[in-house]
C-alpha cells in the first residue's frame, strides 16, 4: 500500500470510494449537498472543491475546479488552502469533504476564503463531529492526529494527509463559535448538522476492508437515519455553511 502522502495513491483512494457501496453513497449524498449549496451562491464566481482527492464531485457538477494539495492524476489545479492560487473575489463557493481536519491552519484558510469569494459566496464544509461513535474512534482507534483539549486552531503538519487533527472542525465550529464570530464578522455560519452516526465507520473509509456489504446498504441507511434523529450527539459528521457577508 502507497503511504499517505504518495501521489500515485490516487488509483487506490478511487477504487476504495467507487468500489465500496457505502462510502460511494456518502460522497454522493455530500456532493448532493453541495450542489444545494450551489443554488444558494451568486450566479458569477467559480466552484472550488478542495481536497478532491479520488472524489467523484465533478460528475454532478461539471464546472467544479477539482483541486488537491497532492498533485494528483486527473485533478484540475494543486492548491493549498491556506494559500488559494486565485484571484480576489473569484469564486462563489468552496466546498471540501473531510479535508478540514487536515488544513493546518484554519484562520489563515478562512482569510483566505472570505478573500476569494464574492459577496454573498458560500464555503460548505462536510467532516467529523465528536459524536456518540466518533469520539472513541477517532480518540483511540483512528491513525490520524486528535486532539480536543488544545487552544489554537492550528497543528505543525507531517504532511498533507498523514497530518491531522480530527477534532478540529468541532473544535473551531462547537466549542469555540464565540471566538469564530469574532474573529472573522464577515464569514456568517449558516448552519451546523449532524448527521451519518455510523454508516461511515461501518464502511471502512478509506480503508480496504468493509462491514457494509451491498445487500445491507437499505438497511444500513435506514439505521443510521434511525439513530440520527435520537439527537445531535450521535452524529459522527457535520456540515458547516458559511457565507461571506456583503460589504
Amino acid at each position: 500500500m502507497a503511504g499517505l502522502d504518495d501521489p500515485f495513491r490516487i488509483d487506490e483512494l478511487r477504487a476504495s470510494i467507487m468500489g465500496k457501496p457505502a462510502l460511494r453513497h456518502f460522497y454522493r449524498a455530500t456532493y448532493l449537498k453541495f450542489l444545494a449549496c450551489l443554488e444558494r451562491c451568486p450566479e458569477q464566481g467559480g466552484v472550488l472543491e478542495l481536497g478532491t482527492g479520488g472524489g467523484f464531485a465533478k460528475s454532478l457538477i461539471p464546472s467544479l475546479i477539482t483541486s488537491d494539495v497532492i498533485a494528483y492524476e486527473g485533478i484540475d489545479t494543486v492548491a493549498d488552502a491556506t494559500r488559494l492560487p486565485f484571484h480576489d473575489q473569484s469564486l462563489r463557493m468552496i466546498c471540501m469533504v473531510n479535508v478540514f481536519h487536515h488544513i493546518p491552519d484554519v484562520e489563515r484558510f478562512l482569510r483566505e476564503a472570505e478573500r476569494c469569494l464574492v459577496p454573498g459566496g458560500r464555503i460548505f464544509i462536510t467532516d467529523q463531529n465528536l459524536g456518540l461513535f466518533s469520539l472513541p474512534i477517532l480518540k483511540y482507534f483512528h491513525h490520524e492526529g486528535f486532539d480536543a483539549s488544545c487552544t489554537a486552531w492550528r497543528f505543525d503538519s507531517s504532511g498533507p494527509l498523514s497530518g491531522a487533527n480530527g477534532a478540529l472542525a468541532w473544535l473551531v465550529f462547537r466549542r469555540d463559535k464565540a471566538r469564530l464570530a469574532e474573529l472573522f464578522p464577515g464569514l456568517r455560519v449558516e448552519r451546523v448538522v449532524t448527521h451519518t452516526p455510523i454508516l461511515y465507520w461501518l464502511s471502512g473509509g478509506l480503508k480496504r476492508w468493509s462491514l457494509a456489504p451491498s445487500p445491507l446498504l437499505p438497511l444500513l441507511v435506514g439505521l443510521d437515519g434511525f439513530l440520527n434523529r435520537l439527537g445531535s450527539r450521535m452524529g459522527s459528521f457535520l456540515d458547516i455553511e458559511m457565507s461571506k457577508e456583503a460589504p
